[in-house]
């Protein structure tokens, strides 16, 4: 199924050339949100000039999302918070498989990275002696996530384009990738559409750098828009060699709006982490605090694995709204407290006829980041495969079985800067030319996405894509076990059968034709999370087998995923120890005293 949703491969021959554009640059960066932007300024920064790409305007990336906050131990409020705390607290949130030297790094770096995005011009919400402030996030030891109101990836990402401008990177957006160019040996750049065109596009380049983003969105309810996440940068690198980890745990955050309640459009759409972090309390339909039961010290701060599963639990029990939800309250705050700490909240759902100043709002989990992705060596970003790089959310490492909130927005700067940094330094050749054997690689998916665009069968992408949604969100989601889980890929082999009958309405400008080139991606991705989770017989972190409820010490590894020309195949590895200064901080013990909120 690799080539094109399983349609007949088809070999260009030299009398049936498509015309594309081609474009040679020294280093192709796909993806524009943080961690993209930001590698391109530190590869800017040492004299080389990349082409960044996005599937979205300029600007509009999926950071944009992220609202609450971005992690560094700063201090400004809590003097003993530390870098070492910062990094002790990822570990144990997830629950040491995380790549340590991806956490060592991240929270090393994220001071200055705060600090230089302060001197680039972001607005960050100011203490009265004018530090930059600092609130309180779930399963954090200190106030460590700064923030600009609730609306802070927003205001990064304005931030980072600026700057980006500023240095007259290079930008184009709207172009989609859909495969990259290798030989098998190593990356040559890449191969896609552009989306308002049409037109096919050749990128002709030594350096990839991916950082398009996660694989949330494969699932029915999820936080991110219809078109991002949508495995693309996992599944590019998977299809080009390299190798994923960790696939099996996907961040599933307690609170998404409950679309019963708000309309479809609302539904799944993240209720940002900054609501309980400003002191928002969740209340069952019995009108009880449900998490005094679950987590009577951390409370409603307590890991989001921790708060989204005792929301499960309380809506499969009975004491769930009608809507299918329970209801998280602010409005024992000051109003002017909420307006100011949480403004787009406010705004949004004042928008709905609901005033959070007065009434609660109504959550239930939904599914929101990956942890796991592709492979890489965090201080290079490589991937193993010669000339390609990842970042990002694409990648895996920095959050082990469970995210830490605040830290996504950390890893995307922290790393994006070292990974940017590195392969600045072994570019040699600014624009390398095109070979025959290239062009005719590329003319090979040129063929077939051609061959896609003219499918004219009786079922749509859209419906795969929600039926895949579906069958992720009933078999891989909060709660699962081996029945599930294999009833999940008896039911994905069925769903791949009946893309043998695709149909595409409209031409390779449509949203059908954007999405048959999604479910592309999303297959082999969802294939791989059902086959991790299945493999994994132990609870830990997001991932929870109902059948193995504890966390077994002999699955302290991470599950490492290859393609092989017998299909995907899934190996174990070992976990490397923290430094001793971490180690040490490990041991100390900190934890957050969340009733400094009461």
């Amino acid at each position: 199924m690799r080539d094109r949703l399983q349609t007949a491969e088809t070999v260009a021959d030299s009398d049936d050339f498509i015309d594309h554009e081609t474009v040679s640059v020294s280093v192709l960066v796909v993806g524009a949100g943080a961690a993209g932007a930001r590698a391109a300024i530190a590869l800017a920064d040492a004299g080389v000039e990349p082409l960044v790409i996005g599937k979205s305007d300029h600007g509009d990336a999926h950071t944009t999302w992220a609202a609450g906050g971005i992690n560094a131990a700063l201090g400004s409020l809590d003097p003993e918070d530390d870098w070492t705390v910062h990094a002790a607290d990822t570990l144990d949130e997830g629950h040491y498989i995380n790549d340590p030297e991806a956490v060592e790094l991240t929270a090393k770096h994220m001071p200055d990275r705060i600090r230089e995005l302060a001197d680039w011009g972001m607005p960050f919400d100011r203490t009265e002696d004018g530090k930059i402030n600092q609130r309180y996030f779930g399963a954090q030891s200190f106030r460590r996530t700064c923030f600009v109101g609730d609306r802070t990836g927003e205001a990064m990402l304005d931030t980072l384009v600026a700057k980006a401008r500023d240095m007259d990177i290079p930008y184009r957006d709207n172009v989609m990738v859909t495969r990259l160019l290798t030989d098998g040996e190593r990356v040559a750049g890449a191969m896609g559409f552009d989306m308002e065109s049409g037109e096919f596009v050749l990128f002709r380049s030594d350096h990839v750098v991916l950082a398009a983003g996660g694989s949330s969105a494969l699932y029915e309810r999820h936080s991110s828009r219809e078109d991002e996440n949508n495995a693309d940068g996992p599944a590019l690198a998977l299809g080009a060699g390299a190798r994923l980890m960790d696939i099996e745990f996907v961040q599933f955050h307690p609170t998404g709006m409950v679309g019963a309640r708000y309309g479809e459009e609302w539904d799944g759409r993240l209720v940002t982490e900054a609501v309980r972090g400003e002191g928002g309390r969740l209340i069952n339909a019995d009108g009880e605090r449900f998490m005094e039961k679950y987590s009577p010290d951390q409370m409603e701060l307590d890991a989001r694995d921790v708060v989204a599963r005792a929301i499960a639990q309380e809506i499969r029990e009975g004491r769930g709204t009608d809507n299918g939800g329970v209801y998280l309250d602010i409005s024992h705050r000051d109003d002017q407290y909420i307006t100011d700490r949480l403004p787009s909240m406010y705004e949004r759902f004042q928008s709905l006829g609901v005033d959070i100043t007065e009434e609660p709002m109504e959550v239930a989990p939904t599914a929101h980041y990956s942890m796991g992705g592709v492979d890489i060596d965090f201080a290079t970003g490589e991937t193993g495969v010669p000339g390609l790089y990842a970042v990002g959310e694409t990648v895996a490492g920095v959050h082990g079985a469970n995210r830490l909130g605040g830290n996504s927005l950390a890893e995307t700067v922290a790393i994006g800067k070292l990974v940017g940094e590195h392969v600045a330094e072994v570019v040699d050749d600014p624009a390398p030319p095109v070979t025959d054997s290239q062009r005719a690689l590329a003319q090979r998916e040129f063929h077939a996405l051609a061959d896609l665009a003219d499918s004219d069968g009786q079922v749509t992408a859209r419906e795969l894509l929600a039926d895949l949604g579906d069958i992720l969100w009933e078999h891989a989601g909060i709660l699962r076990d081996e029945a599930s889980l294999r009833e999940g890929l008896a039911e994905l082999d069925a769903l791949r059968a009946r893309t043998a009958d695709l149909s595409i309405d409209g031409d390779r400008t449509s949203r059908d034709f954007e999405f048959a080139v999604d479910l592309s991606f999303s297959l082999p991705i969802a294939e791989a999370m059902l086959r991790g989770a299945l493999e994994r017989t132990e609870s830990r972190g997001a991932h929870y087998r109902t059948d193995y409820p504890d966390t077994d010490g002999d699955w302290r590894r991470n599950i490492v995923v290859s393609e092989e020309p017998t299909g995907l195949d899934l190996r174990t590895r070992g976990v490397a120890e923290p430094s001793p200064e971490v180690q040490d901080a490990v041991d100390t013990g900190y934890e957050l005293d969340y009733h400094h909120l009461e």
